[in-house]
């Protein structure tokens, strides 16, 4: 391990472990909440319709646009100047909702990982305000504050993009939590039919989890982890033919896996169900896509 990446190591455990955030990251986070509980407004934010979380495709708006304008200043000429300041106050508006989606995602986080982003959300909103600062120096024509406030946002921004990308990468907020959990290919026994009634219950399919209940004269199953933040589902509440995650309130289709209501962006997996001889079964549909659900901690060939 190099230097950087030793000193970069040092640095973000000390924020997972920055117990004295938790106070202003839980009072933020439950003002969140109240302010966007589950419910069409949190779902626009969180990217439901989209599929995809929305957060990380607003960001290159504004990153995009301050970054150009950098790069305008640092060819110095004057007929960039307007085109540079231009493009700071759209970035900076273009700031807004993706701040907004952003504070949405990180509502829904919990220690290590909601201490890390109120550290990445007090940078980025330093950034914002610095290029804020810089476009009003140049309204006013103060050209070299403008530049040296912009300048100082890029530094912040670049740190909040890597505090970010740690939240992304290292500790998968944002990932569906499901997408390492591989459902046996073939049809595995996970339960006695008279087992399943209208009340969840939990099998386990080759180390998988699966909620399985029976609605009507048809059995369902649906894997138990919410694709959202992993909550589980069997002690969620089941009616009108879905199943709702009782820690952030996504609701899934009991038929399909299908999103419902958000924050989750991801559909549920539902294995294919059938039975057998008194016993119930299930698999992973046969064109399940995606090496690494596959084939999880297996080398790629050669």
């Amino acid at each position: 391990m190099s230097v950087l990446n030793r000193l970069t190591e040092r640095v973000i455990r000390a924020v997972e472990e920055a117990e004295f955030l938790d106070a202003p990251a839980g009072a933020a986070s439950r003002a969140v909440t109240r302010l966007l509980p589950p419910g069409r407004p949190k779902d626009l934010l969180s990217g439901t319709w989209l599929g995809h979380a929305l957060h990380p495709a607003l960001v290159v708006v504004p990153i995009g646009s301050w970054a150009g304008a950098l790069y305008l200043d640092l060819r110095g000429r004057q007929t960039d100047r307007t085109g540079a300041r231009r493009l700071v106050g759209m970035g900076a508006a273009a700031a807004l909702p993706a701040i907004a989606a952003g504070v949405s995602d990180w509502s829904d986080t919990l220690g290590a990982e909601r201490r890390v982003g109120f550290v990445h959300a007090l940078v980025n909103n330093t950034s914002l305000l610095l290029f804020t600062l810089s476009w009003v120096a140049r309204r006013r024509g103060n050209q070299a504050a403008g530049v040296g406030a912009a300048v100082l946002g890029a530094g912040f921004l670049g740190l909040g993009a890597w505090l970010g990308g740690h939240l992304s990468y290292a500790r998968g907020v944002g990932v569906d939590t499901t997408a390492f959990e591989v459902l046996p290919e073939e049809w595995t026994d996970v339960a006695a039919v008279d087992e399943v009634t209208t009340a969840p219950l939990v099998a386990d399919a080759g180390g998988v989890a699966v909620m399985l209940l029976r609605e009507g004269d048809r059995i369902r199953a649906l894997q138990d982890r919410c694709t959202h933040r992993g909550g589980p589902l069997h002690e969620g509440e089941i009616a009108d033919g879905c199943v709702t995650c009782p820690w952030h309130g996504s609701r899934f289709r009991l038929s399909d896996g299908a999103v419902v209501r958000g924050p989750a962006t991801r559909p549920e997996p539902a294995p294919q169900v059938r039975t057998v001889s008194g016993r119930v079964q299930v698999r992973r549909f046969p064109d399940e896509p995606g090496s690494l659900r596959q084939n999880p901690v297996m080398p790629p060939e050669r």
